[in-house]
């Protein structure tokens, strides 16, 4: 399946790169959440179009991501949650739970731009999570889990 791309998709191609791609991940990701069109003339003459535009607001989602980016480079962010006397939780910190602390102290976070590879954090201390905010955008967050006082 051939498709022209409307923005930049990680280790595809920029706006504007004609690729060829599985049927599946044409049909079922790029076309439905309009990363991509298909290759026909008149998707070709509307692209054109429409580039200068689609350039520019790729540019100015890069811009915002990279500004967001600067306000974490600083930014530690504290979580108290119920542990036992080993530092173990009793439950555990997701990326839910990240991302709600983040907004609540200020820093508008998307539960899908963190990124827990290792899964869930189950220990109390201190903790580095990586933040995918843009497709060229990554951000390491300093999360600290300290136990919750009993009482």
């Amino acid at each position: 399946m051939d498709v022209i791309l409307l923005q930049k998709v990680a280790n595809l191609g920029n706006i504007g790169d004609r690729v060829k791609v599985k049927s599946g991940y044409g049909r079922n990701f790029l076309l439905p959440k309009g990363k991509a069109t298909l290759v026909t003339s008149a998707n070709v003459a509307r692209f054109e179009a429409m580039r200068a535009e689609l350039e520019r607001n790729a540019h100015a989602e890069l811009a915002s991501a990279q500004q967001r980016a600067e306000a974490f480079k600083d930014f530690k962010l504290t979580i108290t949650a119920k542990a036992g006397s080993e530092g173990k939780l009793f439950g555990s910190v997701g990326t839910t739970d990240i991302a709600e602390a983040c907004t609540a102290a200020g820093h508008k976070l998307a539960r899908s731009e963190v990124r827990l590879s290792g899964g869930p954090l189950r220990s109390i201390g201190e903790h580095t999570v990586p933040l995918h905010l843009h497709t060229d955008v990554d951000v390491s967050l300093s999360v600290t889990i300290v136990a919750e006082e009993p009482g």
